[in-house]
């Protein structure tokens, strides 16, 4: 996981970064408020996502070329094509298409009705609090802000999406956050739930404000709770500025 020196430095939205021992993809991600599926699809990397100290990895999406420079390069280029990449994250479409293969093969296509999210929305229409319980800043500390809150309950009790968004990241790679969903909710806005003793959701589901995504545990800590966090463009935020009062 990254230390504090790399957590600062992401934080400013670099254009890159240089990977460090123990770093993995999600970290980076994570520490830089970015989709993990975006920085591999930005440096060409594919599943296991397998990345090395001193590979330096972009971190915003490369800039688009002119349509001037594309027509230089045209003329100039090979006059082989090359075939054009799948991007990695082709789910989407397929999983809200509720179409049946037509097996008499009939000539006219039937209207098939899709459900396809496209992007993020620019801002949250509401937080929620991702469980009940006693809550508390996670770091009593001056930088507690920075480390979002802890709520504690029974063993298994329902962890909530706080607000909608696309799920990044669903596992347990990250030291220290145990089993962790990552949802994100606008180009800019990213919450954490560390320490599940059971994930519900699964990498690119879209989730509603409200819908369970997990039930709490003790993954990664030593008392059953949830360690929620939300960040903005990669840095911590207070959460209890968004959450609404109890």
């Amino acid at each position: 996981m990254l230390n504090s020196q790399h957590e600062a430095a992401i934080a400013d939205k670099p254009i890159s970064y240089t990977v460090k021992a123990g770093d993995t993809l999600y970290a980076i991600a994570w520490f830089s408020g970015n989709d993990y599926t975006d920085i591999a699809r930005w440096n060409s990397l594919s599943k296991p996502y397998v990345i090395h100290p001193g590979q330096t990895l972009r971190l915003q999406a490369p800039p688009r070329v002119s349509k001037k420079q594309q027509s230089v390069n045209n003329m100039t280029g090979p006059t082989r094509l090359k075939k054009q990449e799948k991007s990695i994250d082709q789910g989407d479409s397929k999983a809200y298409c509720d179409c049946k293969p037509d097996v008499n093969k009939s000539s006219k296509p039937k209207k098939v009705t899709q459900k396809i999210i496209k992007g993020f929305p620019k801002r949250v229409d509401k937080w929620i609090w991702p469980a009940k319980g006693k809550a508390e800043l996670a770091n009593k500390t001056n930088q507690a802000t920075q480390a979002g809150i802890d709520i504690y309950a029974n063993h298994g009790s329902s962890i909530v999406a706080a607000a909608a968004g696309k799920v990044v990241y669903a596992g347990n790679a990250l030291r220290g956050y145990g089993n962790l969903i990552i949802i994100k909710h606008t180009d800019s806005l990213l919450s954490a739930y560390a320490h599940n003793d059971r994930i519900l959701v699964s990498e690119r589901d879209w989730v509603k404000a409200g819908q369970e995504i997990g039930k709490m545990g003790n993954t990664g800590t030593t008392s059953v709770k949830l360690h929620f966090e939300i960040r903005y463009r990669g840095k911590s935020v207070d959460p209890i500025k968004y959450l609404p009062k109890k």
